[in-house]
């Protein structure tokens, strides 16, 4: 049995979750950014073609010695039994990360790390090739990558990379503004924003942006909303993902909070945020809400034609009693809500009712620093 382990990165999209995790590209080429922890004290580097070559002949490897497993005296046939059982006791990560790829159909990959684009078109290409040729069940194949990479990069060169095999890249937006891009250093500029972004859309590739609320904190929120919704207008990417800022100990940012040169927005008033910025979106995008630190999951659906939904959820918390929002803000930050509709589930209400009467020793208040305190347990 192949033992050998292939490199991976630390982090992908939720929704390449079973992803087979291919790593190009070590760590981020940018890494300055104030409210990023992901590749932290980390240097960037690219990858040889050749070594991400033969992670993939191991992967093919590792995938062949599953299927033979499979058919052994102890499974008779059954892979998804010998999936599992290789999950469970993995010789290695690599057998670990085949296994999950192989337990939803192995059916997609994900390039990592933070841009894989940045590699050379005729290398990339390469690879991408070589990946779909060694591994034909793969039907889908996608990436993060930067707005200022994908504006370096000529429409013919993505074209390219599209037609070798990548489907969807996936970049952080994070905001339209110019000023809140600068005080995060996020080493872009809206213009750049647009210009990567319509290049990405005009190749064929399709396109998911990632916004952060809460990243223009109290002074610039307003502007950070109707900005970004202006940018994401003029992109009119396939798919805009909502994401939650979180200020992890040891970022940056930390320093800026200390100061007080950053007021971190309240739940509540990031819900307003996402109101301005649904209310001004003028495009054909959807909108997808799926990280587990976003406050309103519900919060999705095509655009323009759900707009009105996305907007009835927002004034449907807004709508609340102070303390009926705070008992959804306690239950969605311990894990137990995922909905509004689920605060009449009334054994979900009497565990959040719970989590509140330990919390506060009885007083029924708990503070906002420790709901938020909460929330960070989800990266």
């Amino acid at each position: 049995m192949v033992l050998n382990t292939c490199e991976c990165g630390p982090i992908r999209p939720p929704s390449e979750a079973f992803s087979l995790l291919v790593r190009v590209v070590r760590n981020c080429p940018w890494n300055r950014c104030r409210f990023c922890f992901s590749y932290r004290d980390t240097e960037f580097s690219l990858r040889p073609v050749e070594d991400i070559k033969r992670e993939i002949d191991t992967f093919r490897e590792v995938y062949n010695s599953i299927l033979i497993l499979s058919q052994s005296e102890e499974f008779k046939g059954n892979l998804r039994g010998a999936v599992l059982s290789v999950m469970r006791n993995p010789p290695s990560r690599t057998f670990y990360n085949v296994g999950l790829w192989m337990s939803h159909g192995a059916k997609t990959a994900f390039l990592q790390d933070a841009d894989a684009i940045i590699m050379r078109t005729p290398e990339l290409v390469e690879v991408l090739k070589y990946l779909r040729s060694e591994l034909p069940t793969i039907e889908r194949v996608t990436s993060y990558g930067r707005s200022l990479t994908a504006s370096h990069k000529t429409i013919e060169e993505l074209q390219q990379i599209h037609q070798a095999g990548l489907d969807r890249l996936h970049i952080g937006l994070e905001s339209g503004s110019d000023a809140v891009l600068k005080m995060m250093n996020k080493g872009v500029t809206a213009a750049k924003h647009i210009e990567g972004g319509r290049k990405v859309m005009a190749s064929g590739i399709a396109l998911s942006e990632y916004v952060l609320l809460g990243l223009g904190g109290q002074a610039l929120w307003r502007e950070h909303a109707l900005e970004t919704a202006r940018v994401l207008n003029a992109i009119n990417p396939d798919f805009i993902r909502i994401r939650t800022l979180a200020i992890y100990p040891g970022i940056a940012m930390c320093e800026d909070v200390e100061r007080g040169d950053f007021l971190r927005q309240t739940d509540e008033a990031m819900v307003e945020e996402l109101r301005l910025l649904v209310e001004n979106l003028d495009c054909t995008s959807t909108l997808a809400s799926d990280h587990i630190g976003n406050l309103l999951q519900d919060v999705q659906g095509k655009l323009p034609d759900d707009k009105e939904k996305m907007l009835a959820v927002i004034a449907q918390f807004q709508s609340m009693t102070p303390v009926e929002r705070f008992h959804f803000r306690a239950g969605r930050r311990a894990g137990i809500y995922t909905s509004l509709y689920e605060m009449q589930d009334i054994n979900k209400k009497a565990m959040v009712d719970d989590i509140i009467n330990r919390l506060s020793h009885g007083t029924g208040e708990i503070d906002d620093a420790t709901v938020y305190e909460m929330r960070l347990r989800y990266h």
